[in-house]
């Protein structure tokens, strides 16, 4: 891969956001190279474009897992073909662009595939145009589609900083809905200008299926766009696949991950509700019932369609630092569980279980003891506090952390205990816990004064989503680490549908002068429902 340095970019965020959004309305960001017009499904002029042999872009660009000097930068083929990406200070693609040759894009991966940019410039805003070629080509010569990104702050460069975060993604049976505009949050979330998203996982529900027309208990109907693939659970690796399609079929969708770059995780919907290693699920739907066969299929889609780095080749965990004000540390509360009983009946935890894993839990009190950062953001799949339970292996079934009793830790929560306990004999402060999974909207507040276990400074813990699926809420909170709920918003009645509203997102912003962190809980119109700033104690 050759790479190349470039200038801080002139152009306007807010400028390119806005041509973004021009662009999308005629076909998602996609640009036109020399060679021939951009495609992209339903888009104008696709017919013309397929026919003319060209290599063609599918399901838009995507970036990721930014730094201060690089990207991942992701794109879809509709055949074999060579991916360029061509990096541009002005955003005219001009004399000033320069093309870094990426690898070819074949059937082993779904056509799908990601080129890795380093040597850009830090805290800066880089447009970027995805071109296709021949897979033997030495320059771009099919389709191209337009993203745009900004790189992290460097270690020493105290900027203002905005991002967002939610989870839970066309669960329920919830799908597109041409009569809400497919899905709608994302115009929302587009609109708040972030840095970058933080997906909190259930990025698709493989196990969730897309049916016809739903009628609402208003008498309304929702309307859902259906595909093969979305017709039945995911069991085959194309099931999988089509999957994350299904998603990227959507305009809005497209068009905010082409513009704002993610840091993804994933939870059991990936694979399947509730799911731990070694598992054999119980359910008439699958005639595969291994859930670690599932697991692999499932990891290999998530990991062809999100664009993540090479970094995360063998964990999903890991650690992205935005300058001085900032570090985000990526949980995988998923892989590394014990069975969903063990806590709650037993008692204890396997040593290298618990919810993290005893190599990842050790790895995160490493990494927040030697951040040097102001605010440490813990990105967690699930909460901590909430109980949320397991019908699927009652009597004794926990899903997430919290074991449902007011006593001293158990199960998964001695591992919990453990990492705050550490946390705070290592003088970690200021951190925040964000999380999404139970598809309601709260803010809570951990004290030492209010729990049972009391080894752990306060701290606070901030719930979004659904982006879109079915909404439900509120869960009951254990007291053992002393959770307060200070703010919730719940839908009126369970799985509720994005056309009820009831579907929510998370913004976090730091001011570099005061280093104070704000945290604003909006709904599915990007509206502010309820808001807190918090001073750095240290």
């Amino acid at each position: 891969m050759r790479t190349v340095s470039t200038p801080s970019s002139p152009l306007s965020r807010r400028g390119a956001l806005r041509g973004g959004a021009l662009a999308a309305a005629g076909g998602a960001g996609l640009l036109v190279p020399p060679s021939a017009a951009a495609a992209s499904p339903g888009a104008p002029g696709s017919a013309a474009l397929l026919r003319s042999g060209l290599p063609t872009i599918t399901h838009g660009v995507q970036s990721g897992d930014v730094t201060a000097g690089g990207a991942t930068v992701w794109t879809r083929a509709d055949r074999t073909a060579r991916m360029f990406v061509q990096v541009s200070p002005t955003g005219t693609f001009g004399a000033d662009c320069r093309t870094h040759r990426g690898p070819v894009l074949t059937a082993a991966s779904d056509f799908t595939g990601r080129l890795e940019l380093t040597g850009l410039p830090s805290a800066a805003e880089v447009p970027y145009r995805v071109v296709l070629g021949e897979p033997d080509a030495h320059r771009p010569d099919g389709h191209g589609a337009e993203g745009f990104l900004r790189t992290a702050p460097a270690t020493g460069d105290a900027r203002r900083i905005r991002f967002l975060w939610s989870g839970d993604q066309t669960g329920q049976g919830w799908g597109r809905n041409p009569d809400i505009g497919g899905f709608p949050i994302y115009r929302a979330m587009a609109a708040r200008d972030a840095d970058f998203f933080l997906h909190s996982g259930d990025t698709v529900y493989a196990d969730g299926v897309i049916t016809g027309d739903v009628t609402l208990p208003d008498g309304r109907v929702y309307r859902n766009v259906v595909t093969e693939e979305k017709s039945h659970v995911a069991q085959t690796l194309d099931d999988f696949r089509g999957a994350f399609r299904y998603n990227l079929e959507d305009e809005a969708y497209r068009a905010f991950f082409a513009r704002i770059p993610q840091v993804n995780q994933w939870d059991d919907h990936e694979v399947h509700n509730n799911w731990f290693p070694h598992q054999l699920i119980d359910d008439e739907r699958y005639t595969e019932k291994r859930v670690d066969v599932l697991w692999a299929r499932g990891e290999q889609a998530w990991r062809e369609y999100v664009p993540i780095s090479s970094n995360r080749t063998s964990s999903v965990y890991g650690q992205f630092s935005f300058g001085p004000l900032l570090d985000v540390f990526v949980l995988d509360m998923r892989s590394y569980r014990d069975q969903n009983p063990w806590g709650w009946a037993g008692g204890g935890i396997r040593p290298d279980g618990g919810i993290l894993g005893a190599e990842q839990a050790h790895w995160l009190v490493e990494a927040m003891a030697a951040s040097t950062a102001r605010w440490k953001v813990v990105q967690a799949d699930m909460p901590i506090g909430l109980v949320v339970p397991d019908a699927q292996t009652d009597p004794a079934g926990v899903e997430a952390v919290a074991q449902g009793d007011p006593g001293v830790p158990r199960g998964r929560e001695q591992q919990i205990a453990w990492i705050l306990r550490e946390l705070k004999a290592r003088g970690v402060r200021d951190h925040v816990w964000l999380t999404a999974d139970v598809h309601y909207t709260a803010a809570h507040r951990y004290d030492p004064a209010r729990a049972v276990f009391t080894e752990f400074d306060p701290f606070w813990e901030f719930v979004s989503g659904p982006l879109h699926a079915g909404s439900f809420g509120p869960g009951d909170l254990d007291p053992t680490f002393g959770p307060e709920v200070v703010f919730q918003a719940v839908p009126p009645h369970a799985n509720t549908s994005p056309l009820e509203g009831s579907q929510f997102f998370g913004e976090v912003e730091i001011d570099p002068d005061s280093q104070e962190l704000t945290v604003v809980l909006r709904d599915i119109a990007g509206a502010a429902l309820w808001s807190r700033t918090l001073t750095p104690t240290s």
